[in-house]
């Protein structure tokens, strides 16, 4: 195998970017030997020079000005690792404009500027490489352009965020409540100094808009897709989930809901504890799918850290060395995203009530006049005080639209018998 020697210019020299350049380093054999490829870090822009790193560099190739890489005569492909949405997208603009290929982490860039960032993409022939904005070292973007290829995606839900995953499994396995799972995970460096793009879901949200897009070949508008977080979850509803025998996850779901309309969503739901996802522990991340001819597939691995991430990069940039074809949007007029009130699963709902005669008649009154119906009540009952007072009602429904919940959960709202706001989890079947 002729060997290939390609130069690359990295932005960004954080957990990422370090682990990027000690993977190239440490695995240069390797990489030879199954790619015919040598990579060659040419120049890396940095925030802080005088910051002491793992891994030494040449200080002639170092900068703080991400131009001197991207106009670097000699970098072919350019490696993006900063994040956010303002100074990356110039980043990625001015490469693609240069005509070099780019590889990026970057699922917020993608999802909200994705638009923009493909049209230029397509007009100057230079390919956008982004595994590593999805699952870290879970090959999921590449599964599905690639290996599922000749598959239509009949259905996909994923646990793509390790930090809301960890929260949730400590309160679970440890009885720890959510603010002290949070600050555990901020200890262990599992989350963030500032985690909010994590608890409040769009982690996740902007990961399930690139998953849509790969799997259906349109991108669609952050403002469109549906994504609420784990702030509000309790842990008496995780206990309660648990003695049902489900799990609360945060759930990321893509699949079709109707002729051309997809459903993307994100939020915290309880799923059969039976069903493979619900074993995902700690930080990991797993993303269950159907293809029509493939079946069921299911991907499992760690989603973030310096391994699993450059790991993902690595391998983009032996695409991009290699000419492989990247994605592009490719049926962006036969897809739109379906109304959040339109999708239809079934229903947790707890509801904190006064303890009087006919409240039970009340509620299901409200619910039989929206279309609601259930399929058992679950309320905790003391066997050595059975008169003690009722507190809370919970009960699980049928398949309902998202829409009809919601006028049902308004009109138990204003009921004087509930006391607070009604607690709700979507019911995940995957079938």
């Amino acid at each position: 195998m002729s060997e290939k020697v390609v130069k690359i210019g990295l932005i960004g020299f954080g957990t990422v970017g370090g682990g990027v350049c000690g993977l190239i380093e440490k695995q240069e054999e390797l990489l030879k030997q199954r790619s015919g490829v040598t990579f060659e870090v040419v120049k890396v822009a940095m925030r802080d020079l005088s910051k002491k790193r793992d891994l030494e560099l040449d200080p002639e190739k170092l900068t703080t000005d991400w131009q001197d890489v991207v106009n670097h005569s000699e970098v072919e492909v350019v490696v993006e690792l900063i994040g956010g949405t303002t100074v990356a997208f110039d980043v990625v603009a001015t490469a693609l404009k240069l005509g070099k290929p780019v590889v990026t982490g970057n699922k917020a860039l993608l999802a909200e500027r994705g638009k923009e960032i493909f049209a230029l993409s397509k007009q100057y022939d230079a390919p956008v490489y982004f595994e590593a904005a999805v699952a870290g070292g879970i090959p999921i973007i590449k599964s599905l352009k690639e290996a599922f290829v000749s598959n239509s995606l009949v259905n996909l839900a994923g646990i793509i965020n390790g930090t809301c995953n960890y929260i949730l499994e400590r309160m679970t396995e440890a009885g720890l409540s959510y603010d002290a799972a949070l600050k555990e995970a901020m200890e262990l460096g599992y989350a963030e100094a500032d985690p909010t793009l994590d608890i409040n879901g769009w982690d996740a949200g902007h990961k399930a808009i690139l998953l849509g897009a790969v799997g259906y070949g349109f991108l669609p508008s952050h403002k469109e897709v549906y994504v609420t977080g784990i702030e509000s979850v309790k842990l008496e509803d995780i206990k309660l989930a648990d003695s049902l025998g489900y799990s609360i996850k945060l759930v990321s779901v893509v699949k079709p809901s109707s002729e051309g309309v997809i459903e993307i969503r994100t939020q915290p739901s309880l799923i059969p504890k039976s069903h493979l996802l619900a074993k995902v522990d700690g930080v990991f991340n797993a993303v269950s799918l159907s293809g029509d001819a493939v079946g069921n597939s299911f991907f499992y691995g760690r989603g973030a850290g310096a391994g699993p991430t450059a790991t993902a990069v690595v391998a983009d940039l032996v695409d991009a060395a290699l000419g492989s074809k990247a994605f592009l949007p490719y049926d962006e007029s036969s897809y739109s995203v379906a109304p959040i009130e339109q999708t239809e699963t079934a229903y947790f709902i707890r509801l904190d009530v006064k303890d009087e005669p006919g409240v039970m008649a009340k509620i299901t009154s409200i619910l039989g006049d929206k279309g609601i119906s259930f399929s058992g009540t679950h309320s905790s009952v003391d066997p050595n005080a059975p008169d003690a007072e009722m507190k809370d009602v919970s009960f699980i429904t049928h398949k309902a639209p998202f829409g009809k919940l919601q006028d049902a959960l308004l009109a138990l709202e204003s009921l004087d018998c509930i006391t607070a706001k009604p607690t709700v989890y979507r019911v995940e079947s995957f079938s």
